[in-house]
């Protein structure tokens, strides 16, 4: 049974987050907050965690997982930034954006790339998360928190829903703003391509993927 934590907007319960991210950095399950919608939580380092991701979302493991980051300074020491990407970066983040850039070796759970060598990366517009990272000290998993080809969770009750009997602590923060999941560009060859169009539009997107 997950333990269930509110935690205010704009005032977060700072010893209700270093406890989620006690339980990650020891190989647990967190259902967290974003703008976007609730995501699930894990050790983005650690292959018992990742896995444990997959089977809570029934999801097969050749469907790669992005990861949350904070800083520019994170992302760079997980992933190979080409200029565009980290331009996009800059521009976008924190914000409903999803890079998907190649991953460094060794650096994160070979789980994640699911053979590809790539790897999702994001920062959420959201002081829970962001406040949880920096506890974790690393990256952990960003996949949103609903079973395999079901809807992703835009409240916590929606997430436990679906996730509740496999994770060990939830942070809920009321509804999320955007209730959507964030735009996926990638960034990993040649040109960028829109993967997944969402918050953030091609429109807007239009000075970067030229």
């Amino acid at each position: 049974m997950a333990k269930i934590f509110e935690v205010d907007l704009k005032r977060p319960r700072i010893m209700a987050i270093a406890e989620a991210a006690a339980t990650i950095r020891t190989g647990g399950l967190v259902l967290y907050p974003t703008e976007t919608v609730y995501g699930l939580g894990a050790d983005a380092c650690l292959d018992e965690a990742v896995a444990k991701v997959f089977a809570a979302k029934a999801r097969p493991l050749e469907d790669p997982i992005p990861v949350a980051v904070n800083s520019l300074e994170l992302a760079q020491q997980i992933a190979e930034l080409t200029p565009t990407a980290e331009l996009a970066l800059k521009k976008f983040l924190p914000g409903p954006l999803t890079l998907v850039v190649k991953a460094k070796p060794k650096k994160i759970s070979k789980l994640l790339t699911a053979g590809t060598e790539t790897i999702g990366i994001r920062i959420p517009d959201h002081p829970v998360v962001l406040k949880l990272i920096e506890f974790v000290g690393g990256p952990i998993t960003a996949t949103s928190a609903n079973l395999s080809g079901k809807s992703a969770p835009s409240t916590i009750r929606e997430a436990l829903e679906q996730l509740g009997k496999s994770v060990d602590v939830a942070l809920d923060s009321g509804k999320c703003k955007l209730g959507t999941p964030s735009t996926v560009v990638d960034f990993s060859s040649g040109l960028p391509r829109v993967l997944r169009e969402g918050p953030i539009s091609r429109k807007e997107l239009s000075t970067i993927l030229k």
